[in-house]
């Protein structure tokens, strides 16, 4: 079994801080982590890189290394390896690069050469850190959930007070989510840290919110755009005036040109949704006339009179 050089292993300097070597870690395991990665061999890089992390965090076990690293280069010069390393056999490539090891395995996955490294020759009293099915660090996997969110929101950022529940235990935990002003559907907000916990002193995973448009009694949206009606009754839309449409904000006074017919489109800019850019899409405000359901006998009248008067002109 090769091991490599740890510091090589994490990509850092053998005088780096303790701080410099736990980014560099976390950096690597998120990288190569199997739940990410799934490419060949990030397996095996992920168990290398805990391997190496777990000697380089502890300031006893990687004096010891280090210390151990000094006496394979003196090995080199002499062809024998150091006292009391008797029955193994060493195979040095060039400086720094390595070397091979060959001895004996136990069933944890580590050679017995950790034994002797950490604990003294043989399985002394430390052994037990190396024990069976012991790996380093393991970051916990991301878990993902929905969230649901209105227009208004959208539209204008906000707070959401979230209460989750673990399957496994039944513990539950409150969550402040900033919901951020223009996410879409679709999109996910990451929540650090707040996913499935880690093993072996392993950093927790994060939690996925995937953002659900909740469905509104006023708006359609349509990208950046919103999309409603503007209902008008018949004068109104034969000869034009005011009318009030619903907007996110309220209600806003348009102008409805004369002889608007259903179908026709009112354009209220910068009312929609916010956009990427910092900007705001438009609403669309749809006219659909509404005839009264009852008309009063002075309606009756007056509609009795309009249609005989637009009899034959209907499309002009």
């Amino acid at each position: 079994m090769q091991y490599h050089d740890y510091y090589a292993t994490l990509n850092v300097k053998k005088d780096s801080s303790a701080n410099d070597i736990q980014r560099a870690y976390r950096k690597l395991a998120r990288q190569y982590h199997p739940d990410i990665n799934r490419g060949e061999g990030a397996e095996n890089r992920f168990k290398e890189i805990g391997e190496a992390y777990e000697v380089l965090k502890d300031p006893e076990k990687r004096a010891q290394y280090d210390r151990y690293g000094q006496a394979w280069k003196s090995t080199q010069k002499s062809g024998a390896p150091p006292p009391g390393w008797d029955g193994f056999q060493f195979d040095f490539g060039s400086a720094g690069s390595g070397f091979d090891f060959r001895g004996a395995r136990d069933g944890s996955g580590f050679s017995s050469f950790f034994d002797m490294l950490f604990a003294g020759a043989g399985r002394g009293a430390g052994a037990g850190t190396w024990g069976a099915g012991a790996v380093g660090p393991q970051r916990g996997a991301d878990q993902e959930s929905s969230l649901g969110v209105r227009l208004e929101e959208i539209a204008n950022g906000g707070r959401r007070r979230l209460t989750l529940t673990d399957p496994r235990t039944g513990e539950q935990r409150t969550l402040q989510v900033k919901i951020p002003k223009g996410v879409r559907d679709g999109q996910k907000i990451r929540l650090a840290g707040q996913g499935a916990p880690g093993a072996n002193g392993g950093e927790a995973g994060d939690l996925l919110l995937k953002i659900s448009i909740e469905a509104h009694p006023d708006f359609r949206v349509d990208g950046a755009n919103l999309l409603s009606y503007l209902d008008v009754n018949p004068a109104t839309a034969a000869l034009g005036g005011k009318a009030e449409v619903r907007t996110l904000e309220g209600t806003a006074t348009v102008r409805l040109p004369p002889g608007s017919s259903s179908g026709r489109k009112i354009r209220l800019r910068d009312r929609g949704l916010p956009t990427t850019g910092g900007d705001r899409g438009d609403l669309l405000a749809e006219v659909r006339i509404v005839v009264p359901r009852e008309l009063s006998e002075e309606e009756r009248k007056l509609y009795e009179g309009l249609a005989t008067a637009a009899d034959g002109r209907l499309g002009e």
